[in-house]
């Protein structure tokens, strides 16, 4: 899930990719809505708003949003640094030092005490932003941008085109790329709002403690992965 890239990739280590990370994108895009009433899973309204203070001469709350932008940048950029420095030297962790990072962060947030987040809502945002960066970028290298987890704006945008394309595309082997294009991107799609309904409702019950249960999803999906290629390397040695 996290080891294959490029040409070894299928289709279910897509799915199993972008279901796990998009159900841990809703819990975090909900939860951190709740909790900093800030968005941190995406830029797309932090650019509007940076936009707006700006032609309200208002330099800086502007510059908070810019922040914000900034953040989840740094986590993209930080997460494929980290893949090229790691990949010449240490290739079984060179995926999973970003999660491991992402990890970190998401339960420093979750055990912090409701008025700290409060105080520093701010700082919270860009640090849930730049974990959210981070998981992007890895999500995107990896599947070679077919899976993106952190929005939905531009996989709905691509689940109309290929919702179209189903009834011009006739071919038996079009027909197969697009449904299983098309049963990706859907489940992204519910996976991401599994997510967030988990987030809103766990919020309501255990505050900002709710985002362990994302820390509880990531590394499942580390220990799964770590699992999974043991049990491949045994098979290839015993089996030929």
């Amino acid at each position: 899930m996290f080891r294959h890239k490029g040409k070894s990739r299928t289709l279910a280590h897509n799915l199993k990719l972008a279901s796990l990370l998009s159900f841990v994108a809703g819990i975090v895009n909900v939860s951190g809505l709740f909790a900093v009433q800030r968005l941190t899973t995406n830029v797309t309204g932090h650019f509007a708003f940076f936009a707006d203070e700006m032609s309200q001469k208002h330099f800086g709350q502007a510059l908070i949003y810019l922040l914000y932008i900034l953040a989840f940048f740094l986590g993209a950029f930080c997460s494929n640094l980290l893949v090229e420095l790691i990949s010449g030297k240490n290739a079984r962790l060179v995926n999973t030092v970003p999660v491991a990072i992402e990890i970190t962060i998401l339960s420093f947030v979750a055990l912090l005490h409701p008025a700290l987040v409060l105080q520093h809502a701010d700082a919270i945002a860009c640090l849930l932003l730049f974990a959210m960066g981070l998981q992007n970028a890895l999500v995107t290298s990896l599947s070679n941008a077919v899976v993106r987890t952190t929005h939905l704006t531009g996989l709905f945008t691509d689940l109309g085109i290929e919702l179209s394309q189903v009834f011009f595309y006739t071919k038996p082997e079009q027909q197969q790329k697009l449904w299983a294009s098309i049963r990706l991107r859907l489940t992204i799609i519910c996976c991401f709002f599994l997510g967030g309904i988990a987030g809103g409702l766990g919020y309501t019950i255990a505050g900002n403690h709710i985002l362990l249960l994302a820390v509880a999803t990531l590394i499942v999906a580390l220990i799964y992965d770590s699992i999974k290629v043991r049990v491949v390397r045994i098979r290839r040695k015993y089996l030929g």
